[in-house]
């Protein structure tokens, strides 16, 4: 078992997996570690977590995640909800006030289901295992709710993918500290400052994009000259899709009960 330091500093995005699958001893061992072991707003632990084994059911989040490959090699998905739905029973069943069924509850369930979701990860990396989140989660939200059959205030907000590696790549930068971390207050960087900062993860990214085929053919057909570009060009973070599928959030939390003011 590596150690949290060990796990911290190998952590890398696997997507590539052997077909072996993962004992469910093991499963319950993580999940029994990281639920007892994250904190969580009021011990209400305000989640809900959805296991997908089996092969047909994962084809369809595969086509709900927009048909990543890995998805069909990983043995085991893991949906993590934001749910207040068996806290307000709870509280509905002891002849308490309803609760949590408004954007602060949203918030507050959302951030707990992501505290858990870390805790699996470490917990799992830790035994060896490799990992990827899906960050389609946010995209298919009402189809996967429906899929999954989440009842009111209960919403995916991630997804993991998890399994034996059958890859090793190398782990990806990131910016230098000094662009995260500020001391007493925000200090926000000049723009010479930001140059510095992001100096090599433009050089190295850059780099990988144009050594990728794919990548290289849309910069090439986007007229896409920098990394920047790229984020925010229709091949990455469309800022226009973008919009679109907030409004479309939006209109599903309000859906799930989560803005009642709204309705």
């Amino acid at each position: 078992m590596q150690t949290v330091s060990q796990t911290l500093a190998g952590h890398r995005s696997i997507r590539a997996f052997t077909p072996a699958t993962i004992p469910q001893a093991v499963i319950d061992e993580v999940l029994h570690e990281a639920i007892t072991g994250t904190s969580s707003s009021g011990n209400l632990n305000s989640y809900a977590v959805v296991l997908t084994r089996d092969p047909q059911r994962r084809q369809r989040l595969y086509e709900l995640h927009g048909e990543q490959d890995f998805i069909l090699q990983a043995p085991l998905l893991m949906t993590f909800c934001a749910d207040w739905y068996r806290v307000r029973e709870w509280l509905r069943l002891r002849g308490a006030r309803d609760n949590f069924g408004h954007l602060l509850g949203y918030h507050v369930a959302a951030f707990d289901a992501m505290l858990l979701s870390q805790s699996v990860s470490l917990a799992f990396e830790a035994r060896g295992y490799g990992l990827c989140y899906l960050g389609t989660t946010l995209n298919a939200m009402p189809d996967i709710s429906a899929f999954l059959e989440l009842l009111d205030t209960c919403v995916p907000v991630t997804t993991m993918a998890v399994g034996v590696p059958a890859e090793d790549p190398s782990k990806r930068d990131r910016l230098p500290l000094a662009a995260y971390v500020h001391d007493e207050r925000y200090q926000a960087p000049t723009q010479d400052e930001l140059a510095e900062l992001y100096r090599d993860r433009e050089e190295s990214g850059w780099a990988r994009y144009m050594a990728t085929p794919a990548l290289k053919a849309k910069c090439d057909e986007g007229a896409i000259t920098s990394l920047a570009q790229f984020y925010t060009s229709p091949y990455k973070y469309d800022p226009d899709e973008q919009r679109a599928q907030s409004d479309r959030l939006l209109e599903f939390l309000t859906e799930k009960g989560f803005f009642p003011g709204n309705e």
